[in-house]
């Protein structure tokens, strides 16, 4: 079963906002949900140069959340923590996802220059039956990773 429905409570005014969501994006839950709390209310340029740095291992991910046993960045600290890593999968998705709220923004006729991200959220989505493709006899099973990622802009002063 796919995701169908928003997890957006507020009133909106589809005028001015644009919607996009990606059911069962095959990407981890915990990078999805750093790179959530780090675009949550900034504008859509500054997310696409963010995500188009994590790509190109130019500036990382600050994880907050999930940062055990993760490596420390050289230079300032950012988000308060200087932990973080390069999810080059996870950003390529949210990048996909940031183009096609763009294009529903365009088609509605906002002004791309003042979307901002209103509402982003990310869930679990389904796991996938995979195998450990190596083992002493066989592979084993594994459950492959997938997310649900909304995202919600709106058109700012």
């Amino acid at each position: 079963m796919s995701k169908k429905n928003y997890n957006f409570q507020e009133k909106l005014n589809k005028k001015k906002t644009a919607k996009a969501f990606k059911s069962n994006a095959n990407v981890s839950l915990k990078y999805a949900t750093e790179i959530v709390n780090r675009i949550k209310g900034k504008p859509v340029k500054k997310v696409e140069r963010f995500l188009q740095g994590i790509i190109e291992k130019t500036e990382y991910l600050p994880l907050r959340k999930y940062n055990k046993k993760v490596a420390h960045r050289k230079g300032t600290a950012k988000s308060k923590t200087k932990s973080g890593r390069y999810p080059k999968k996870t950003a390529k998705i949210f990048l996909e996802l940031i183009n096609s709220v763009k294009a529903n923004a365009d088609y509605k006729g906002l002004g791309e220059e003042n979307l901002l991200v209103k509402h982003c959220f990310a869930s679990k989505g389904f796991s996938r039956q995979g195998h450990q493709p190596k083992g002493k006899i066989s592979g084993k099973p594994r459950a492959k990773k997938s997310a649900h990622i909304e995202i919600i802009v709106q058109e700012g002063k």
